[in-house]
């Protein structure tokens, strides 16, 4: 039991002296970043995304409507 403390004490002692410190500054410097909100950058990605999703959504409509006209039990195969 004498040798298990030590064993036991060193690891907890070394994490609470570098580990922690280091995870709670960067947990909080995350925090800080998500409540900041998205920087010019990312609203332009974001909006870039938008506007191809519904370039997308767009030419799958087109598609199926190609496929309803071509083949009416398309959907029924898939």
């Amino acid at each position: 039991m004498d040798i298990l403390v030590p064993m036991i004490g060193a690891p907890i002692i070394l994490f609470m002296i570098f580990v922690a410190p280091i995870w709670i500054i960067m947990h909080y410097r995350s925090q800080r970043k998500i409540g900041q909100g998205l920087s010019q950058e990312e609203l332009l990605q974001l909006q870039e995304l938008a506007h191809q999703a519904e370039r997308m959504r767009h030419r799958i409509k087109t598609l199926e409507s190609i496929l309803d006209a071509d083949s009416p039990k398309w959907r029924e195969r898939a």
